[in-house]
């Protein structure tokens, strides 16, 4: 259970040891485990505005700065400014030939002649619709075209920002061809005279480079850009002598935050405030970091909101969630009410076990820290190869960058101060069917276990009775926890599901097919192929119970 504002009730442990509600932590189908916001890795798909949801190429919305070209942001409230037309009469001038053609015409009166030459224009200027600021206030002309290009403010200071920032961007480059140059000569040389018949197709210059061979086109160096430095100065202008006599007034002083709004001038008084070029908005997608497949992708269209992946928790995981608990006393026992609910369209057996020990939860870090390890050494030996083979330009070093990426699996910091009897047996959750809250069909009554009170489509209620430690104290907020082992099954066929389903640890999120076998009927031992897998996962759960009531004190 997720609040917006109040602490959260139930927690999950992640595979890293940090906790976190169900509705922010993700599930990789290919890895079997529960993964959180640290355990993966973001990327940038596309970027767009959010007010006109124009989509805008990586390429081009760094070459703008990432903002938008035709939105603005209102420089005194923030809020989106809108482009308002108003009619403007304009007298053209009188042209001279056509003044010297009509001389022996009869004139017209002044008065008149203007009156018929009038011209009436649509101009269009810029208006926030929340403070009521427009372009007008601070002189900005207003344009013949809703989507012209409005007048930038000029800064002191652009021209140094700009050779700073070539010179940084030289000096970036230089190192990078540094680092590659470095990397081509430690890398080992599987042989001078590679195979011509190879698969792989390779072309005349990889060829000429394990040969040992320049190229035929040498590449030019990039050599940091030379800048005038820097050079500090004592002279500093004089404060205005009426700095302290001047009254101020606060309605013309700008506040913090417009101020750094526009961070290049930072205006003193708001007659200088200019409109702001709207910043653009990302889709971004979530990759797990240990198989390195997609948790979540969203549409590539800005006005879509649907996801083409989307590997959530709360669509694999069931769900804990918490009814309500009697008072908690010292010495006594309360009766706690859960509610275990089935996302997924399987059937799951159920059964809840105690946390694991210190030591086995020690047991549990060492093995997935070993995992982590053969995952990078196979992708280090897959990148030497491809690197000996001239198949890659600079870009072998991703399993370092792998490695520096893993997250540290740590033990869980939550402290349990409370206990309860374990279910005597497991239970099973029928599937999800969205279609029976509406079926008029009475489904068919099974024997349940004593501790479940109630059962309905995909979901139960269950109760335990939980007591405080001996070492609680009126006050202390009482927390128990528990592992859920449940059963998933997996329509994924890849290489991963193998291994992960063979090194499965109770708490750890992953799978163990023994153990799916010894847990569940049915469950397979070993993979088959071409058919959905039954495995048993195990997650842990942690619940805030309350604080507990203080003793009344007996009157003598």
């Amino acid at each position: 259970m997720a609040f917006f504002m109040l602490p959260n009730v139930v927690e999950y442990a992640c595979v890293c040891g940090l906790l976190s509600p169900l509705t922010k932590l993700y599930f990789c189908r290919y890895c079997l485990k529960i993964r959180c916001g640290f355990c993966v890795c973001h990327e940038v798909d596309s970027h767009f505005c959010c007010n006109c949801l124009e989509n805008i190429p990586s390429s081009e919305a760094k070459i703008r700065k990432n903002r938008c070209n035709t939105c603005f942001n209102c420089p005194s409230c923030q809020h989106t400014l809108s482009v308002r037309a108003s009619s403007s009469t304009v007298v053209p001038a009188a042209a001279p030939a056509a003044a010297a053609g009509e001389e022996g015409k009869k004139e017209e009166p002044p008065a008149a002649a203007a009156v018929a030459k009038q011209i009436t224009r649509k101009m269009y200027y810029l208006a926030c619709l929340n403070c009521r600021w427009s372009s007008r206030d601070v002189g900005i002309p207003d344009q013949s075209v809703a989507t012209g290009q409005w007048p930038e403010p000029e800064y002191a200071n652009a021209t140094r920002f700009g050779l700073l920032l070539e010179h940084y961007q030289s000096v970036v480059l230089h190192e990078k061809q540094e680092k590659q140059e470095l990397w081509r000569r430690k890398t080992p040389k599987t042989s001078k005279f590679p195979s011509l018949t190879d698969r792989t197709g390779l072309t005349v210059s990889m060829i000429r480079r394990q040969m040992g061979w320049t190229d035929s086109k040498a590449q030019i160096k990039a050599t940091p850009s030379s800048i005038n430095r820097s050079v500090a100065s004592e002279a500093v202008d004089e404060l205005p002598e009426d700095l302290l006599t001047k009254p101020i007034q606060l309605k013309n002083i700008t506040t913090l935050q417009q101020r750094l709004a526009q961070p290049a001038k930072q205006p003193f008084t708001v007659n200088k405030l200019y409109p702001q070029h709207k910043l653009l908005s990302i889709k971004r997608s979530l990759r797990c970091r240990q198989c390195d497949h997609n948790v979540t992708k969203s549409e590539y269209n800005p006005s879509s909101i649907k996801y083409r992946i989307a590997m959530f928790a709360a669509y694999h995981v069931p769900e804990v969630r918490f009814i309500r608990c009697e008072p908690l006393k010292l010495n006594q026992e309360a009766i706690l009410l859960l509610k275990l609910i089935n996302p997924t369209i399987n059937d799951m057996t159920i059964t809840i076990m105690e946390l694991p020990t210190d030591e086995e939860e020690r047991l549990m870090i060492e093995e997935l820290k070993l995992s982590a390890e053969a995952t990078i050494s196979s992708s280090t030996s897959s990148s030497l190869m491809l690197s000996a083979a001239g198949l890659t330009s600079g870009t072998s070093s991703l399993a370092s960058k792998q490695a520096a990426l893993l997250e540290d699996p740590r033990m869980v910091q939550q402290r349990v101060n409370g206990t309860f009897k374990l279910p005597d047996s497991s239970f099973v959750l029928h599937h999800r069917d969205d279609s029976a809250e509406f079926d008029e069909v009475v489904a068919s009554q099974q024997e349940d276990p004593k501790f479940i009170v109630w059962r309905k489509a995909n979901q139960i209620s269950m109760k335990l009775a939980v007591q405080p430690a001996p070492d609680c104290k009126p006050g202390d907020e009482v927390v128990i926890g528990f592992s859920l082992q449940y059963t998933y099954v997996s329509t994924a066929m890849d290489k991963n599901v193998t291994a992960a389903s063979t090194g499965g640890t109770p708490g750890s999120g992953g799978s163990g097919a023994a153990s799916a076998a010894a847990a569940t009927p049915g469950s397979t031992s070993t993979p088959t192929k071409g058919g959905p897998q039954k495995h048993a996962l195990t997650t842990r759960v942690y619940l805030k119970l309350g604080r507990i009531a203080a003793v009344p004190e007996v009157a003598a």
